[in-house]
């Protein structure tokens, strides 16, 4: 196998048998006048071992010898790949149902906790946590805990949620309220806020929707 080029190699013997290197040379293609195909792949290489998932456009454009048009389709097929190659435990969350499913952890709580479901840009389920716990009967959030976490994770989009101890699902004037200023604030941010939910131990109710 050694005279074949990675692409007669993947033809032939299948992905599995590339190297990492062999793999990012077929991404790349040809090299240029700053650096070869070789010299790019193994730098692109050690970008990737050092930052996973996480490596940015910028990051991958200042690899000598990366372009722009080059870059730009190296990153999306990372983000496809992210998005779609993902472990069966992270669910596409697209309904209320489906947000409410992931929120057994503020059902039975006594006091009003509130919560984020952080999703990426497929929709798919990052993380679902408690990111507050107010008084007995009531919850004062501020919008900096609400979006640390959805920052933290890298979140294109994020479900709020809070519950109600009384088990009353009817959201009071604060909750549209809140619900209207954190929505303006992911709009500023570049993270949609795609529902809020007022929860109890028998079902939810969207603000939102």
């Amino acid at each position: 196998m050694s005279g074949l080029m990675p692409r007669e190699k993947l033809e032939h013997f299948g992905a599995g048998n590339l190297t990492d290197v062999e793999l990012l040379r077929i991404l790349i293609g040809s090299g240029n006048k700053q650096s070869s195909a070789e010299q790019i792949a193994k730098r692109l290489l050690k970008l990737l071992e050092e930052k996973g998932s996480s490596v940015s456009y910028q990051e991958v454009l200042a690899i000598p010898g990366m372009g722009p048009a080059k870059t730009s389709e190296i990153v999306a097929l990372f983000e496809l790949g992210r998005r779609y190659l993902v472990p069966a435990d992270r669910p596409t969350i697209k309904s209320p149902q489906a947000a409410f499913e992931q929120l057994g952890c503020l059902r039975n709580k006594r006091q009003e906790c509130v919560a984020v479901v952080t999703l990426d840009g497929a929709n798919r389920l990052i993380d679902s946590s408690i990111v507050f716990v107010g008084t007995l009967d009531q919850s004062i959030v501020h919008p900096r805990e609400i979006f640390a976490k959805a920052i933290e994770d890298r979140a294109a989009s994020i479900i709020l949620a809070h519950n109600h101890p009384s088990g009353s699902l009817e959201p009071s004037a604060e909750d549209e309220s809140v619900t209207r200023k954190l929505r303006e604030i992911g709009t500023l941010m570049g993270i949609e806020v795609l529902d809020h939910l007022v929860v109890t131990k028998h079902g939810y109710r969207s603000i939102i929707g």
